[in-house]
């Protein structure tokens, strides 16, 4: 048995084997997806056998009796110048008197013995699959903490881009106005409506707790790639939205820095079941 996979949204089995074992096909797809959730999976079997332990060799046992008496006859017809005598050898060499035939194979048996192996095939496959799954894990939470670092980092930046923007808008509207009296509420009123188009608190906060649901599935274990998948979706959408409500160039940097290591999560998260 040789078990080949590739990450997939479901699990898609294929089994290759000989013809003649066809009948086993069903039962070891169904073995499989008791063991594997998710993945295209590929099984290769391959059977040999020892010579002579799927053969039945019988002896035409009248036909052979009458080939000896024939024999006896043509000695005796012979006389003196016939003086060969035939052994069991000679005799097998004459037309049908041995028939070999295929050996009659217990179905049962046969399928039981090929999802043995595959059970151990299986084993030895998800062994493997652990260990590789540790390594991605480590990788996303690894990544998981550089998009909380560069999140702390827009929080941070969020007010002084507010701040930023008053200072620019105070200073166009100087220039515009000649330096006269700059009317103080309409710069405030100015200033807020900028600070509501481009606050971001909300989506901070619900990345954060996307961060922290990534973290439990993680530990959790088991099958948790498909929902993996819809959340790292939510992780996309709240990173977009900062990065549309953002004229920051120091933000927009760090919200494209964010979007990469999203990218390169939800890459390993294909790999996880």
């Amino acid at each position: 048995m040789e078990l080949r996979a590739v990450n997939n949204r479901y699990l898609d089995c294929t089994v290759k084997m000989p013809k003649t074992y066809i009948f086993a096909e069903d039962a070891m797809k169904a073995r499989v997806q008791s063991g594997v959730a998710r993945g295209k999976v590929d099984v290769f079997v391959t059977i040999t056998r020892a010579g002579g332990d799927n053969v039945v060799v019988t002896v035409n046992e009248a036909l052979a009796k009458s080939y000896m008496e024939a024999l006896e006859k043509l000695h005796e017809l012979g006389g003196g110048s016939v003086r060969k005598k035939y052994g069991a050898a000679d005799v097998a060499r004459f037309p049908d008197v041995l028939t070999v035939e295929k050996r009659e194979e217990n179905l049962d048996e046969m399928k039981g013995r090929l999802l043995t192996v595959l059970d151990l095939a299986v084993a030895d496959f998800n062994s493997m699959r652990v260990k590789e799954g540790e390594r991605l894990v480590s990788d996303i939470l690894s990544r998981a903490d550089t998009i909380e670092r560069l999140l702390g980092e827009v929080e941070q930046r969020s007010p002084q881009s507010v701040a930023d923007h008053r200072a620019r808008l105070e200073a166009k509207m100087r220039e515009v106005l000649q330096n006269n009296q700059i009317d103080e509420a309409r710069l405030l009123t100015e200033a807020a409506i900028f600070a509501d188009k481009v606050a971001v608190d909300e989506e901070t906060v619900r990345l954060r707790s996307h961060l922290g649901q990534l973290r439990e599935l993680l530990s959790a274990g088991g099958a948790v790639g498909r929902k993996l998948d819809f959340l790292i979706q939510e992780f996309n959408r709240e990173a977009n939205t900062i990065g549309s409500k953002c004229n920051d160039l120091e933000v927009s940097r760090r919200v494209v820095d964010m979007k990469a290591e999203i990218e390169k999560i939800r890459e390993q998260v294909q790999n996880l079941e």
